[in-house]
C-alpha cells in the first residue's frame, strides 16, 4: 500500500470512526496480555484479571455503627423512660465475647463487635448517665446503628468483576476480603516515535522552517496518564531505512507501536507503504475530521498506530483509538464504553461529510445539564484550542445544522473529572 492520494470514490470506501473502533476492539481481544500478581501498594488504576469472590461475610461479625449503648431491643421503653446498667464496655478489636443481663446494657464503641444477645445499639448522645447505669427514653428503634454481619458483601458474592480498573474504593474491597495482592492485566510494552525533519526539541532554537516537538510530550502524557511508561522517545527523520529498522525492532520487544507523523499521502510520508511491506495494514484512512489518516497495522504481532502529525490529530485519534485499545489490551471494561451525551451550547452548521470531532469546554447549569461550546481555534494544527477543551463533541457523519440545545455525543479529555 503505497502513500498515495486517494480519489473521491477511494476516500468514500474507508472506513468510518464506529467500524474502526470495532476493527480495534477486535485485533486487541485476539491479543489479550497475560496477568501478573502485584501488591495492592502498586495496584492503583491497574484491571483486574480475575473475578473477586468474597470468601467470607464483610463486615465479618455484626458491629456498632456508632458510639453508644448495647443492647436488647425488646427492653425498651414504649413510653416514659427505663434505666439499664452498665455491665461492661466493647471496645474495637476485642478480643473475646461479653455477655450481659437483663436490664442491663453494654458500652460500646463504633466497628467494636455486638455483644451476644444485643441486638440495638443507643447512640450515646441519645442517653442519660446516672452513676453506673444509663436512662433511656422511649422513641428509640429496635436493631438501630447495628451494622449485621455481610451487610456489605456475603461470603461467595462477587465483589468485584474482571475488567475492573482498581480505584482507590476497589483497592478497600480487595483488602477487606483478605486480599494483599492483586491479580491485574500486566501494562501493555509501548514504543512512541515522532517523526519529521523539521522537528526539534523544545530546548532549541527554531531554524528556518523548523518547529518545537509537541506530540513527544502531548502523546507521553497520555500514556503516562494510563499508567503505562513508553519506551524512551525517538525521533526519527525522514528516512525509509531508518524508520524500517526503527519499527521492525520496536516491534519485537513492545506489544503497540505508536507514530506520529509520515502517515499521509505526500512524497516523505513513508509508514503506509513501509507497514504494509513488512507487516499488515488494517486499515488506513477514517472518515473523520481531523485524523483522517490514522493507520492501525502490525507488525510480527505487534499493534501499530500510526498517528497524523498535526497536535490536534493526534491528540484526537490517540482518544479515539489508541487509548480503548490499550483499555482492552488489558481487558478493561472501559475500552467499548459508549459516548456521554451533553447539550450544545451554540448553533452549528456541518457542511461535510465526514464525522468531525469539535474542541469544547463542558459546563454544567443550574438545570442539571452539561452543556457544550465549541471552542473558536478548531485547526488541526491549533494545539491551544486542544488545551482549552474539557471535550471532544463528536457530529456524526454527513452535513447537519444543529441547533442550540441539540443533544451531541461527547468524548470527555484526560484531565475531565
Amino acid at each position: 500500500m503505497p502513500p498515495g492520494h486517494a480519489s473521491e470514490a477511494e476516500f468514500e470506501s474507508r472506513l468510518s470512526v464506529e467500524q474502526a473502533r470495532t476493527r480495534v476492539l477486535a485485533l486487541c481481544a485476539e491479543r489479550r496480555l497475560a496477568s501478573e500478581s502485584v501488591a495492592l501498594d502498586h495496584a492503583l488504576g491497574r484491571v483486574l484479571a480475575v473475578d473477586l469472590v468474597a470468601t467470607h461475610d464483610q463486615p465479618p461479625f455484626a458491629n456498632s455503627a456508632m458510639d453508644g449503648f448495647a443492647l436488647r431491643g425488646a427492653e425498651l421503653p414504649r413510653e416514659g423512660e427505663r434505666r439499664f446498667r452498665v455491665a461492661a464496655q466493647m471496645f474495637a478489636g476485642a478480643p473475646v465475647d461479653i455477655g450481659f443481663g437483663p436490664g442491663e446494657c453494654v458500652r460500646i464503641t463504633t466497628g467494636a463487635p455486638l455483644p451476644r444477645d444485643a441486638d440495638t445499639v443507643v447512640i450515646k448522645e441519645n442517653v442519660r448517665l446516672d452513676g453506673d447505669a444509663i436512662v433511656v427514653g422511649a422513641g428509640e428503634r429496635v436493631g438501630a446503628n447495628v451494622r449485621p454481619a455481610g451487610e456489605d458483601i456475603r461470603a461467595g458474592e462477587q465483589a468485584l468483576c474482571a475488567g475492573d480498573a482498581l480505584t482507590p474504593a476497589r483497592l478497600g474491597v480487595l483488602a477487606a476480603c483478605g486480599h494483599a495482592h492483586a491479580q491485574v492485566a500486566r501494562r501493555p510494552r509501548v514504543a512512541l516515535f515522532v517523526t519529521g525533519d523539521e522537528l526539534v526539541p523544545p530546548d532549541q532554537a527554531l531554524g528556518y522552517g523548523q518547529i518545537h516537538d509537541s506530540n513527544r510530550y502531548s502523546l507521553g502524557g497520555m500514556l503516562r496518564g494510563l499508567g503505562i511508561e513508553p519506551e524512551p522517545v525517538a525521533h526519527l527523520r525522514d528516512d525509509k531505512e531508518a524508520l524500517r529498522v526503527a519499527l521492525l525492532e520496536a516491534a519485537r520487544r513492545c506489544d503497540l507501536v505508536i507514530s506520529s507523523g509520515g502517515v499521509s499521502a505526500g512524497e516523505a510520508d513513508y509508514l503506509p507503504g513501509l507497514v504494509a511491506e513488512v507487516g499488515r495494514v488494517h486499515f488506513w484512512k477514517v472518515r473523520m475530521k481531523p485524523g483522517m489518516p490514522i493507520l492501525c497495522g502490525e507488525i510480527e504481532g505487534a499493534l501499530v498506530f500510526a498517528l497524523p502529525g498535526n497536535p490536534v490529530s493526534t491528540l484526537a485519534t490517540f482518544q479515539l483509538f489508541v487509548r480503548p485499545a490499550l483499555l482492552a489490551l488489558q481487558g478493561s471494561n472501559e475500552a467499548g464504553l459508549p459516548p456521554r451525551k451533553a447539550r450544545l451550547a451554540m448553533p452549528h452548521m456541518k457542511r461535510h461529510e465526514r464525522a468531525e470531532y469539535l474542541r469544547a469546554r463542558l459546563e454544567w447549569r443550574d438545570d442539571g445539564a452539561c452543556w457544550a461550546t465549541p471552542l473558536e481555534k478548531q485547526g488541526s494544527g491549533m494545539l491551544r484550542g486542544m488545551a482549552d477543551a474539557d471535550a471532544l463533541v463528536a457530529l456524526p457523519e454527513g452535513a447537519c445544522a444543529l441547533e442550540a440545545g441539540a443533544v451531541v455525543d461527547i468524548v470527555p479529555l484526560p484531565g475531565l473529572c
